[in-house]
């Protein structure tokens, strides 16, 4: 068995969060399943999945920049690593902006609230055993605090239970760590009893099952196992697993109180709405008594001055406005509950057929996903600077609803995490093909010889000759003084990237493109794909256009508006 931490320390948070991670990902459809309240949208497993996914990376990310760093910049780490200050804030900071739905902005609040405890007087007072009692009791009273109208029979209860049993146990991690599982395991098995939908249902509550395995995950860490069924009479609530043994449905008979018997309450907004924001505390306040009186489901996360909101409303665009009047509101989602939903008054979800292959791509602009969307793939919104989880292409494929995927990543970073996301989706039963493409006018070129007629493997293999045939560039603005492959350069000069490498360094916008598509064309090409971004100069088509015309004979130039794509302008050739 692997050495087990016997504190909790930056380790300890690595290890839990990449167990809490796994533990969900099992769990994830089961969880889906169960989920009933607030909305019966079958969501819960995966929001909660993706939190934690957000959480685990940003982890990686300061073990990794301390690895690089050689410890630089964290005055509380070792040589060794970062410290538990450091990962903790990493880990409650990556849930945050990572937060997706009810459960899942809940359960960002729970690690907020833990890292709180972590982070304060340095580490030592708070690696042991009381430590980690504190941290669950901040935890459970940050979440009940966050939330507008705290529910017993949810998450809530659960994550409560979870911080009594700690804090009656005395010992080390290990034994807290036990007591607040089995505490949670009797919590959620009550969930029935004290939730009248639950109940009727014959479910217990889907996020407090997703925080039980986030507890067994953290079981696991400090015993190298995961914690057994009947260790206590609370813990046989729960199969060896993390299951809960509360069937997942019942089947209500036709006189019992006729159709919609086991469904929630048949009423409730439209819309669920989710934004991070920029904001101080005195104007959050005001926000939430705003939000409040014009939704349910309120919830909002976070602080220092960032935020996660979550609200269901039937005016999505007054939630947004609200939020605009408190500070910056930004990475905006609203979903619409279709009308198989139970909180819209649907009384089942109409059944659509899977089609037999389907393209999931990831786009760097609004255009772009437009255009895609219009050639039919699922588009994939990339936010720039901020890479995408496996989570998010898992979602995409379920959405695309389909028996064949082809996954077009369009970015070198990204192909990983597609391998991993491909993975994942052909253990759910989807034959998936991933084309490594570098760039979104790769993506272009195979999606215009995708023929969902024919074979899926003749299909994969022209769609991956047509990417493989298309040289692809980009013009961008420099950030930094750095060190390139075409020499040094400086803040604000414009650089053109052929193949992924710099190969020119200009002033002017229009000139260095010029120059990429000289170079690009001098090795021949039938069909120049130029997208737009936003802030390129207005004239840079007709420019490059009439380049084309007049000194490169029977070739084609195409142009889409990107939108918000990071560079000025990209480039394909085919």
């Amino acid at each position: 068995m692997a050495q087990v931490p016997q504190t909790f320390d930056a380790p300890a948070v690595r290890t839990w969060c990449g167990l809490a991670l796994r533990a969900l990902g099992r769990a994830r459809e089961e969880i889906d399943a169960i989920n009933v309240y607030p909305v019966a949208d079958g969501d819960t497993g995966t929001n909660l999945y993706l939190t934690v996914e957000s959480a685990a990376a940003a982890v990686e990310a300061v073990f990794a920049a301390h690895e690089v760093g050689g410890g630089t910049g964290a005055a509380e780490g070792t040589a060794s690593g970062p410290s538990l200050a450091d990962a903790a804030r990493a880990m409650a900071h990556g849930a945050l902006i990572g937060a997706r739905g009810n459960s899942g902005t809940i359960l960002a609040q729970l690690l907020r609230g833990m890292a709180q405890v972590f982070a304060a007087d340095g580490d030592r007072a708070h690696t042991d055993g009381l430590g980690l009692c504190l941290a669950l009791r901040r935890a459970a009273d940050s979440a009940r605090q966050a939330v507008a109208h705290p529910m017993e029979g949810t998450v809530l209860s659960v994550a409560s239970a979870a911080a009594d049993a700690a804090t009656g146990a005395e010992g080390d991690c290990e034994t807290v760590a036990l007591a607040a599982y089995e505490g949670a395991c009797a919590a959620l098995a009550a969930t029935p009893g004290q939730l009248a939908v639950l109940e009727r249902a014959g479910v217990v509550d889907a996020g407090g099952r997703g925080l039980v395995a986030v507890l067994a995950a953290l079981v696991e860490t400090f015993t190298g196992r995961t914690p057994e069924q009947g260790a206590s009479p609370s813990a046989a609530a729960v199969a060896a697993d993390g299951r809960p043994l509360v069937p997942h449905a019942r089947v209500c008979p036709a006189e019992d109180d006729g159709p919609g018997a086991c469904a929630p309450p048949a009423s409730g907004p439209a819309f669920e709405v989710i934004y991070l924001l920029d904001a101080e505390d005195t104007a959050v306040a005001r926000l939430r008594e705003r939000l409040d009186g014009l939704g349910d489901s309120l919830v909002v996360v976070g602080g220092d001055g960032l935020w996660n909101v979550h609200v269901h409303v039937d005016d999505a665009g007054a939630a947004v406005e609200a939020g605009v009047e408190a500070g910056r509101p930004h990475r905006i989602r609203i979903t619409h509950f279709g009308a198989g939903d139970a909180h819209t008054g649907g009384s089942g979800r109409p059944h659509r057929e899977r089609a037999q292959r389907a393209v999931v791509a990831v786009v760097p602009g609004e255009g772009l996903a437009a255009l895609y969307s219009e050639a039919g793939a699922t588009a994939v919104l990339a936010r720039p600077g901020e890479q995408l989880a496996s989570g998010e292409l898992v979602e995409a494929v379920r959405r695309a609803h389909a028996r064949e995927v082809v996954l077009l990543p369009n970015d070198p970073e990204l192909r990983h995490t597609a391998s991993a996301a491909a993975e994942q989706a052909r253990g759910e039963g989807v034959r998936v093909a991933l084309i490594p493409t570098r760039s979104a006018v790769q993506g272009i070129a195979a999606l215009a010889v995708h023929e969902p007629g024919r074979r899926f493997d003749e299909d994969v293999v022209a769609m991956t000759s047509a990417a493989g045939a298309t040289r692809h560039a980009e013009v961008t603005v420099a950030e930094r003084q750095s060190w390139t492959t075409a020499g040094i350069c400086q803040a604000g000069d414009v650089l053109g990237l052929i193949d992924g490498d710099v190969a020119v360094i200009g002033s002017d916008v229009a000139a260095t493109a010029e120059t990429v598509l000289d170079r690009m064309l001098s090795a021949g090409g039938e069909l120049v794909t130029l997208v737009l971004g936003d802030e390129a100069p207005d004239a840079i088509a007709d420019r490059l256009q009439t380049r084309v015309r007049e000194s490169y004979l029977a070739v084609d130039t195409v142009v889409h508006r990107g939108g918000r794509q990071g560079a000025l302008l990209l480039i394909g050739v085919e």
